[in-house]
């Protein structure tokens, strides 16, 4: 008899979809902060905040996923999660809870997701009454932030 092997997510919503990314990956989950605008960064890049100290970098995912632009809300959120080693902000809709995700209810997405912009799509995890898309966020977010960005802030703020 094997075990079913279960993950942890961090369930966050982009419109109105859910999408589940790993939650080792995710350091912590912050209300949206000012962000400073930086010059000559992609759409994507917000630009960056300084959280306790550091300065880190910011991408909007609905711009990054080519999703439609939406006004902030209260329940908007910034995931800082950590990339390669460098702490990125990822603005979401809003984040909704922490869940267990069984290997078995994680299906491929299949030839609907074979494009150049969705390799970032691990799955899709049937729940309940919806679909959880659980993305790899070190690969949707790999070379999305230039280093320019992250060295030229460092030096802003010293």
């Amino acid at each position: 008899m094997t075990e079913i092997e279960e993950r942890q997510v961090v369930v966050f919503e982009l419109g109105d979809e859910k999408y589940g990314t790993d939650i080792n990956t995710v350091r912590e989950i912050i209300r949206m902060p000012t962000v400073t605008q930086m010059p000559g960064t992609p759409e994507h890049v917000r630009g960056v905040i300084n959280l306790r100290g550091r300065v880190i970098p910011v991408v909007d995912l609905r711009t990054r996923f080519r999703l439609p632009a939406t006004e902030l809300t209260a329940d908007t959120r910034v995931l800082v999660v950590d990339i390669a080693g460098e702490s990125i902000g990822v603005v979401v809709d809003a984040v909704t809870e922490v869940r267990r995700i069984s290997s078995g209810s994680v299906e491929s997405p299949g030839a609907t997701a074979t494009t150049e912009e969705s390799f970032y799509i691990e799955g899709i995890a049937k729940q309940d009454e919806h679909l959880l898309i659980l993305l790899d966020l070190e690969r949707a977010l790999a070379n999305q932030v230039p280093a320019q960005t992250t060295a030229t802030a460092d030096s802003a703020a010293a």
